[in-house]
Order: C-alpha cells, then structure tokens, then sequence
C-alpha cells in the first residue's frame, strides 16, 4: 500500500513552457538585466519612483535640496522645471540638471546622490512564509531573498523554483532546484531588483498531510521514507 501511495504522489520536475512573451532558459544560463556587467557584476542603478535624491548645486544653497521622486518617474527642480528620472542613472540626472541650470548659474556644478531607495526590489511569491515585495539592498542571491520571506513553506516544492526577469524587452524565465543550491551541487544565482521568484507547491505534501492527521500510525513508515 505505501508503494502505491508514493507511485502516484510521485511527480517529475515542472517543465517551463514558453511562449510568444515568455523565453524560457536553462538556470545556468539566464543573463542578468541590462545595467550590469555580466563580467565584474557590477549593477548600475537606476532610478524609480518613490526614490529620494539628494541634489546639491555648488554654491547655489538654494538650489540645494532632498526630493522625493514622484509616481510618474519625475522630480520638479527649481529653475529647471520638471525633469524625468526614472530609468536614468544619478550622473545622468546630474548632467541634464546642469545642462538645464547653465540658462540661469554660471557653470554650475550638481550633483546627484541616492539618499532612500525604495523602487528596487524584488517579488517573492508561493511557498513562501511571507510572500511579499522586499527591497534589493546589496548583493542578493535566490537564498537570500527566500530567506527574507522567512523560508519555504513545509508544502514547497524546492526543485520548482522559478525566478522570472526582464532584461531588456524581453522576459524571462528560468528554473531551479532550491534543494540542489543547498547541496552546493550549482552556485546560488543572484537575484537583481525586479526580478519575480515564486515558490513551487508541492500537493504530494499536502495529500501526505491529510493522510497523517487520518490515520497517523498506518502512514508513519511513509513519512519515515520520505524523510530519508
């Protein structure tokens, strides 16, 4: 009878399918988004809603100032009126205010810091404890960002991992196996604000769940093997 029950709770890896708007690559092979060096790993970051800079004309004290980035990507700079921000980078902010200001300053020198980053996070969904959006900070990894939502569920499903992502105008998808980064069988990927990873559900778990509050003592040698 337990050899029935695992034969038809066994399933094989979830496969991928793709389709007119979804390209679909091995995990080892999906590339990080446009911005980052696939080199050096080095990610260039661009602005986003919600975002705060901190702008500061030399001289100019007035001009100096904490804006908070509106809803629709733009922050409203005395003198140089409404600029548009998001998607660019703080040096490009800097040399379009400059540009702007040479009408009214004498060579004005401005530049442009992040001071709060709120626009570049990460969705994090499933079997998960906490689905949620979390916010990139650093460099992240699959297990990293797993961990921020507090870990998978007991009903996971940890070689249906899906991490979704757009690079360019493109969007991607690629599958992986949590159970095998932890055994360090492949190198924990990086994850890149953005990015959308959902957490496969494994029924075969919950059907066992429902068989063990039935009848605890018929099934314990089947939790005993799946266990091993």
């Amino acid at each position: 009878m337990a050899a029935t029950l695992l034969a038809s709770c066994a399933s094989g890896p979830r496969q991928l399918t793709p389709g007119p708007h979804l390209t679909v690559l091995p995990a080892t092979e999906l590339p990080p988004p446009e911005g980052v060096d696939p080199r050096t790993g080095v990610r260039v970051y661009r602005v986003g809603p919600s975002d705060r800079l901190a702008i500061s004309v030399y001289g100019v004290p007035d001009l100096s100032q904490t804006l908070l980035v509106d809803s629709s990507g733009r922050i409203a700079v005395p003198l140089a009126g409404a600029v548009e921000v998001a998607g660019k980078t703080p040096d490009e902010i800097s040399r379009e205010i400059t540009q702007r200001l040479s009408t009214y300053v004498r060579n004005p020198q401005v530049s442009v810091n992040l001071e709060q980053s709120v626009s570049q996070v990460v969705t994090v969904d499933g079997q998960v404890t906490e689905p949620g959006v979390y916010p990139v900070v650093g460099r992240m990894t699959l297990m990293r960002a797993i961990a921020v939502a507090k870990g998978a569920t007991e009903f996971a499903r940890l070689q249906d991992v899906v991490v979704f992502r757009t690079v360019g105008d493109r969007q991607m998808a690629a599958l992986y196996n949590l159970a095998a980064i932890r055994r360090g069988t492949y190198p924990d990927p990086e994850i890149y604000a953005s990015d959308v990873i959902v957490v496969g559900d494994s029924p075969a778990r919950r059907l066992f769940r429902d068989i063990l509050q039935a009848s605890p003592l018929f099934v314990a040698p089947i939790v005993a093997l799946l266990q091993r």
